[in-house]
């Protein structure tokens, strides 16, 4: 499990996917798999990794904190 700032939650690894739902900042969430998508800047730097944490729920990795700047999950198929 890894904390996150407040962010968005979309339906695919994108900014042009649409909005499912929005997490508060804090809430612990477990990434199923990552997957490249469009790059985003936040609290936890500059990436274009999305990461799955829920069936049809990505959200930046750029507002997780994970403790790395690349992958520490599968890549999503």
């Amino acid at each position: 499990m890894t904390s996150i700032k407040r962010r968005t939650v979309r339906s695919g690894p994108g900014t042009n996917y649409g909005i499912v739902r929005v997490l508060p900042e804090g809430v612990q969430v477990p990434i199923y798999c990552q997957s490249p998508g469009t790059t985003v800047t936040g609290p936890y730097g500059t990436s274009n990794i999305w990461d799955n944490i829920d069936n049809g729920e990505y959200v930046s990795d750029a507002y997780v904190q994970t403790g790395s700047d690349g992958y520490i999950a599968p890549r999503c198929s």
